[in-house]
């Protein structure tokens, strides 16, 4: 479970064309203030390590990031934080390292590459992304490199693609460990017609990544790491993607909002509306999709269910939870790539093991039951026997 604190909800400085978020900021549901007390009152009830979050968390006053951060530090070592790096002040980094923050930093890519990160003119786009561009490079020589989120458009993984890897490359050579790379979601956000790839795009970018990737000293694309270890039935470290997720109580991420009160994670709401935790998690579109034709928007037949489990219901085709993902396509294709591998390596991916049946139908067996032991777990106990 990742605690995401957001004082200021969705509020950003800036207007990513595809922003998942941007449904909240056009139906006029950003806070205009936060209680302090309350979020720190909330984080000590959860007793969690957390993550300060946003839209863009630095918009925040200070003297309330460094409160939130010196708790982090006093009850769990340490804080993470997110941003898109166009905020940044050089005393932030003296605070960062005092109080042992892991930073993330989103950004598509240098220069026109991460143009679809809008600051309001491509002037101003561009001063942005050269700020976030500087704050990377200043974090890596101060010896705190971060953690880079990178979300494939048109414009940074299109034409432009080979910049994209040789900036891929310089990161690399800068120290950077972790990229997280993202499919764009397809949702209806203002500015953001034709930015998505289409599948066979996606699958050609992603493919062309993991061909670069052995060339890093210490770069690590952490999504095909994950997908292998799913292919191994090894799910205790990925992501919540290939997790089952209740978009009403998602159980990877708990958001803590500007007046104390639980959130879910921001990927799934496309109506504008920021509902309010459930207090028990339910697996129905895992059932549901499960036994749901292909034709009709499900996975059934699909050998890669126990890996993928319909992905992300923020990504859910037009954007209707009950379905699996719109990238179910390039899904597929990397699942296939990598258990080909496996295979060719005298490896057996659970999606052609003897039990994979049998781990199917005790998770739908527990998820009926509102269970969601892991396919680990399932193992270690003999699921087949």
């Amino acid at each position: 479970m990742t605690v995401e604190v957001r004082p200021f909800g969705d509020k950003c400085n800036i207007k990513c064309r595809y922003c998942y978020q941007e449904g909240i900021r056009a139906a006029g549901n950003i806070p205009t203030g936060y209680d302090i007390e309350a979020v720190m009152g909330r984080l000590d009830d959860l007793a969690q390590p957390f993550t300060l979050f946003g839209g863009e968390i630095m918009m925040t006053p200070r003297r309330d990031i460094e409160r939130l951060l010196a708790l982090g530090l006093d009850r769990h070592g340490g804080t993470g934080l997110q941003t898109n790096g166009t905020l940044m002040e050089p005393s932030d980094i003296d605070m960062f390292r005092r109080y042992n923050v892991r930073i993330g930093v989103s950004i598509d890519g240098p220069g026109p590459l991460n143009d679809a990160r809008w600051a309001g003119t491509l002037a101003a786009t561009r001063r942005a992304t050269a700020r976030t561009e500087a704050l990377i490079e200043t974090l890596c020589r101060e010896g705190i490199p971060p953690n880079i989120i990178v979300t494939l458009s048109r414009i940074n993984a299109g034409e432009r693609l080979d910049e994209l890897c040789d900036w891929l490359r310089f990161l690399d050579g800068l120290g950077v460990r972790r990229v997280r790379l993202h499919t764009l979601e397809k949702d209806d956000t203002a500015g953001g017609e034709g930015l998505a790839l289409s599948d066979a795009e996606n699958i050609r970018a992603l493919r062309r990544m993991r061909s670069i990737e052995h060339e890093f000293r210490t770069t690590k694309f952490d999504l095909f790491g994950e997908m292998r270890a799913m292919l191994l039935g090894d799910d205790r470290e990925v992501s919540c993607i290939f997790h089952a997720c209740d978009p009403y109580a998602t159980q990877a991420v708990v958001g803590v909002e500007g007046d104390g009160s639980l959130g879910n994670c921001g990927r799934t709401n496309k109506d504008g509306v920021g509902y309010l935790k459930a207090r028990h998690a339910g697996y129905e579109r895992q059932v549901s999709l499960y036994r749901t034709p292909w034709a009709e928007g499900g996975c059934a037949g699909c050998r890669y269910f126990l890996m993928c489990k319909g992905n992300c219901p923020g990504t859910a085709i037009e954007g209707d939870w009950r379905k699996r993902s719109s990238d179910c396509a390039v899904w597929f294709a990397m699942f296939e790539d990598i258990e080909a591998e496996l295979a060719a390596g005298g490896e057996v991916p659970l999606s052609a093991a003897p039990d994979r049946l049998a781990i199917e139908g005790a998770l739908i067996d527990a998820w009926t039951l509102g269970a969601n032991p892991s396919i680990h777990s399932l193992r270690e106990a003999g699921a087949a026997s």
